[in-house]
């Protein structure tokens, strides 16, 4: 598994957090996804094998 911590600019509300947790956590491969809106970041674990970084990032610009 792999960890890691985005900066996600259009995370504004409380809804765009949710949204971006709820769309990156349906991807194949997806561990876990903790989104603060606050901070602006989303905490992601992810298998490497099944999802990369670029397709959870394009899910992420797509939602936020």
């Amino acid at each position: 598994m792999t960890n890691t911590t985005l900066n996600v600019q259009g995370m504004s509300c409380g809804h765009c957090a949710n949204s971006v947790v709820g769309n990156v956590g349906q991807l194949d491969g997806v561990e876990t996804v903790i989104g603060s809106f606050t901070r602006r970041k989303v905490d992601i674990t992810f298998d490497l094998g099944k999802v990369n970084l670029k397709n959870i990032t394009e899910v992420i610009e797509d939602v936020a």
